[in-house]
């Protein structure tokens, strides 16, 4: 449990600020740590500030960390720039603060954080090879100089090494095929970069090797080549490489590969080019391809051309797919009399206008129609969802960050998360709640989950309550609390709402009424464990534990 801030807290925050004004580095730092697990962020920023502005760069450090998870990055960036030459915390902060901006300059503060010993910049640095497509120099470079006891390093050598083993393997067999002129051969030592999608799309330069073995199996005469060429460079999302894509898949269409027209249907649905991927899907679709026959029964099933759906999974049945789900989708579909209008495909071409001629609702209603209903993807929806998130619509702000969440790219996800909470968007509250949990800046992160609970949610409610009682602040966590274990006893929060609220009730006096939930917390409290990482003490610490709250409220229902 975390208590409320005492007098020893704030006379460790002088002490603090006195230790970095003499210049006393170690006794500044072990002070700001401690006022970092005390879990009372709120009340220990003053003592950062002070002690920052004295000079002390793990105050700076510290500060700068907690100012950008709570979204002032201006801030934390001019904190870290203050240290950041004498100090390889700061540089580090730094570096990833800009290489997540896309700011080049985030190399240079890696090599200052290097040339002063921190193994996270090296590590950055190695990784920074490997985007430029050179993994064997990234390996070679983590490995000089490396130390035993450097374990972090080795993941990333082994990564590193590992992509240049398989590319090595490619070359080799593709060399053999490329001897005795068999294209089927080729295609069979490109198999291991159809692995790689991670890799690709987190170095980017490792593209440009792979496009070479690519190039060398299509002048083989490769179709199937073309079409993986073509599947990687979509993959990696490089900005305006679509028509080279696009070109790689019609040429292997005119060697009369089927796979490529399927592959073109897929990307124009991916973008939100309904016809032309059913153009693309009927050309395959009607030479037997059994995948094209299927998504073309979606696509008309979802514009409400039910026949032409029925018509075209029943083909694939044909094939040997099982259809029977979607065939019943169909027949519910023929007993609906109205279209939802959000699902109503037929309205694209109207809303594509309106959103054109300047309407930011109308765009973000088509894109968000593509994309829950049109197969469209994030990748290509986000332009969509854009202009209206950034005129303050709170709902197209927090599908925006949904969208760069399932892109993963994390500092677009907070960013938007942030600006719908801040508009008061509950489950973005509720995001937010999570990420300030993960940095375990439990006051920021009981605030955001309190926003959330306004909606009557029972889980930012258990969440909500359980950091009040975790503090000790019970009266407040009450009726939260009682929300969460009456409206999710059924959940898989109900649980640990029950333990919390027993442990509530036993320390505002109501033993009687708390030893019920604390019965049921203690026999399954196991499973709320198991939903928590068994190696974080910190956390584990401040967990309730249900048995001895238990034992303590029976003891006093015990008469004498």
């Amino acid at each position: 449990m975390t208590p409320e801030p005492t007098q020893d807290m704030r006379s460790r925050g002088e002490e603090l600020v006195a230790a970095a004004r003499a210049g006393d580095r170690e006794r500044a730092r072990r002070l700001a740590d401690a006022l970092l697990r005390s879990g009372h962020v709120d009340e220990s920023i003053p003592y950062w500030e002070r002690a920052a502005e004295a000079g002390d760069a793990f105050s700076a450090f510290t500060l700068a960390r907690y100012r950008k998870i709570r979204g002032d990055r201006a801030s934390a960036e001019r904190l870290y720039r203050g240290a950041a030459e004498t100090d390889a915390g700061c540089a580090y902060g730094l570096g990833v603060l800009l290489g997540e901006n896309g700011d080049p300059e985030a190399t240079r503060w890696f090599r200052r954080g290097w040339e002063m010993g921190d193994l996270s910049c090296k590590i950055e640095l190695g990784r920074l090879l490997a985007r430029e497509g050179k993994p064997d120099e990234a390996a070679e470079f983590l490995m000089r100089d490396v130390d035993l006891g450097d374990i972090a390093v080795f993941r990333w050598v082994k990564l590193f090494e590992g992509v240049r083993g398989d590319f090595d393997q490619v070359a080799h067999d593709l060399a053999s095929a490329e001897e005795d002129g068999d294209a089927e051969a080729a295609n069979e030592a490109l198999y291991p970069l159809s692995d790689m999608k991670r890799h690709f799309q987190d170095y980017p330069g490792l593209l440009t090797e792979a496009e070479g073995y690519y190039r060398r199996a299509a002048a083989l005469g490769s179709a199937v080549a073309l079409v993986n060429h073509a599947i990687r460079i979509e993959e990696v999302r490089t900005p305006d490489r679509w028509p080279e894509a696009r070109e790689l898949l019609l040429r292997a269409h005119e060697q009369g590969y089927d796979g490529a027209t399927y592959v073109l249907g897929v990307l124009h649905e991916q973008r939100g080019d309904l016809s032309e991927a059913e153009r693309w899907y009927a050309d395959s679709a009607a030479a037997g391809h059994e995948s094209a026959q299927w998504n073309l029964g979606n696509l008309c099933r979802r514009q409400r051309r039910l026949d032409e759906a029925e018509l075209w999974f029943r083909r694939a049945e044909e094939n040997g797919e099982d259809v029977a789900d979607m065939l019943a989708m169909v027949a519910s579909l023929r007993e609906e009399d109205d279209v939802p209008p959000d699902r109503d495909l037929r309205r694209l071409p109207e809303l594509r206008e309106r959103a054109e001629a300047g309407d930011v609702r109308a765009g973000y209603a088509y894109g968000r129609m593509l994309y829950d209903w049109g197969g469209a993807s994030a990748r290509h929806m986000a332009a969509w969802f854009l202009p209206a998130a950034e005129a303050g619509e709170a709902e197209a702000a927090f599908r925006l960050g949904e969208l760069h969440n399932e892109l993963r790219e994390p500092e677009a996800r907070d960013h938007w998360h942030r600006r719908a909470a801040e508009l008061g968007h509950h489950q973005a509250c509720f995001a937010m709640g999570l990420l300030s949990d993960h940095h375990k800046d439990w006051q920021e992160s009981e605030r955001w989950y309190l926003r959330s609970a306004e909606s009557g949610g029972g889980l930012a409610a258990m969440f909500a309550g359980k950091l009040k009682a975790q503090r000790g602040a019970y009266a407040e966590a009450e009726p939260l609390l009682r929300h969460a274990w009456e409206s999710g006893r059924e959940h898989p929060y109900g649980i640990e709402a029950a333990g919390y609220y027993g442990m509530v009730l036993r320390r505002l006096g109501r033993s009687a009424e708390a030893v019920p939930l604390l019965r049921v917390a203690a026999e399954r409290w196991r499973e709320v464990r198991r939903r928590y990482d068994p190696d974080d003490l910190e956390l584990l610490t401040r967990m309730v534990d249900p048995a001895r709250e238990l034992a303590e409220a029976e003891a006093a229902l015990t008469p004498g």
